[in-house]
């Protein structure tokens, strides 16, 4: 899952997007209001983490604006501006949570978490394919009921195949959800997580199959028992 960290305090942005990046998330960071519009056009973010007090202009603004061009992903206004007012204008304006400045880690990780359990939210969901089960709301995957313990990139990269089984998901989808703007991925990075993912799945007995569609992307398909694909 991808998120958006809209923020101009440096140093905040790079502990919240370090912690985040631990919960298996690829975060993406916005320093000023016309970077924030820029990557909203560029990528497409399960939840946006927007402070209204930029160096170019307001937060709510911006929110207000994504909101009139129909843009509904999920925002939680993370900000100094706490009193009784201002979160009611926050909420007003289109935020979905509203968190003031200073916070614990661990309760952002929680509100971001429960607006992706909401219903049509990117946790809302229990995927099966063949005898292989992901819980979005725990990201707990098991082969034939035995735990399948996962890094957080091959994670999300199952993810991705199990909310679209027998469907083609595009190089460009894949890497929108692995990695972030500022993340060092070489060429062949994405293929060398199939490849390992592949093999996981081969050890764990999962009757599913990851097949490669050449200059496309990847597929998921749950007919028969998996194989070691190159």
């Amino acid at each position: 899952m991808r998120l958006l960290l809209v923020e101009d305090e440096a140093e905040l942005a790079r502990l919240v997007r370090a912690n985040l990046t631990r919960e298996g998330f690829a975060v993406d960071v916005a320093p000023t209001i016309d970077e924030a519009r820029s990557a909203t056009t560029t990528a497409r973010y399960d939840v946006i983490l927007l402070d209204l007090s930029m160096p170019d202009g307001d937060g709510l603004d911006l929110l207000a604006s994504w909101r009139r061009a129909g843009d509904t992903t999920p925002v939680i206004a993370v900000t100094a501006r706490d009193a009784i007012d201002e979160r009611v204008q926050g909420l007003n304006s289109g935020a979905d949570d509203y968190l003031g400045k200073p916070y614990a880690q661990s309760e952002l990780v929680a509100r971001i978490r429960a607006l992706l359990r909401r219903p049509n939210g990117a946790l809302g969901m229990r995927l099966k394919a063949g005898n292989l089960e992901y819980d979005a709301s725990t990201s707990a995957v098991s082969v034939g009921g035995d735990s399948l313990p996962l890094p957080r990139r091959e994670l999300t990269l199952l993810e991705l195949l199990m909310r679209r089984v027998g469907q083609v998901v595009t190089r460009q989808t894949i890497e929108n959800g692995l990695y972030g703007f500022d993340d060092d991925v070489d060429s062949n990075a994405m293929e060398a997580s199939v490849s390992r993912l592949r093999k996981r799945l081969v050890s764990a007995g999962a009757t599913v199959n990851i097949h490669t569609v050449r200059g496309v992307g990847y597929m998921l398909t749950a007919d028969k028992p998996a194989t070691a694909l190159r």
